[in-house]
């Protein structure tokens, strides 16, 4: 059995941490001793960004893309975009990128030099609160849900008041899509409440449509 190799630590400004393994040709990011992604499961973090592109109906859209992770959402969305689309990219853990321009340089396979992509080193929240009809689609990744695993500060983009806010940040038309772990019920009925059209999707872990089944919301605005 090949062994574990932490090779990197990282802590979520107030929030959790994060530590970084290789594993043969693998990588793994973990909390505590729970996986938080792999490099062996991309296929729904791809699927967030292919049927978001697919919903919206056009390939130059201006799409923010809260959490970097390793990577796998931004490629598939570039492969999918056109020439003159717009990515902005939110990443808040500074060690996050030094791991995709460092050990995972490969993997990285220089998305984030791509011209239509800006990335900025601070909080989704942020980017979404300053913004109105600003993204033609906002893309969330940054838990394991609907709730703030990863730092507390995570559970606004959740409430009320940050779905709110998301919508207001959209263009007409636009969509909020936002990846789980798991279906959340409650969730759903509150993206509804916010007055959202919303569509529930099982998405598989992997992209040759094995492993566990993972849920996307996409919650779309009116036109």
């Amino acid at each position: 059995m090949i062994p574990r190799e932490h090779i990197g630590t990282a802590f979520v400004p107030d929030g959790e941490e994060l530590r970084l393994f290789r594993h043969g040709r693998d990588f793994v990011i973990s909390l505590e001793r729970n996986d938080l992604m792999s490099t062996r499961m991309s296929g729904s973090e791809e699927a967030l960004a292919t049927l978001t592109i697919t919903r919206l109906g056009k390939r130059n859209p201006h799409m923010l893309i809260g959490g970097y992770g390793m990577g796998f959402t931004l490629r598939a969305a570039l492969d999918a975009l056109a020439h003159d689309a717009s990515v902005t990219v939110a990443e808040l853990v500074p060690e996050i990128i030094q791991w995709a321009r460092g050990p995972m340089v490969e993997l990285t396979a220089g998305c984030l030099e791509d011209p239509r992509v800006v990335l900025v080193q601070d909080d989704v929240a942020m980017l979404i609160d300053a913004a109105t009809d600003g993204y033609d689609a906002i893309l969330l990744d940054v838990d394991n849900g609907p709730d703030g695993l990863t730092r507390r500060d995570n559970n606004f983009l959740y409430s009320m008041r940050g779905l709110q806010s998301a919508k207001t940040a959209l263009t007409p038309g636009g969509i909020l899509a936002i990846w789980s772990a798991e279906a959340d019920p409650a969730f759903t009925k509150r993206l509804r409440d916010v007055g959202f059209e919303v569509s529930e999707v099982n998405v598989r872990a992997r992209s040759n449509g094995k492993g566990a089944k993972h849920v996307i919301w996409f919650a779309k605005k009116a036109a």
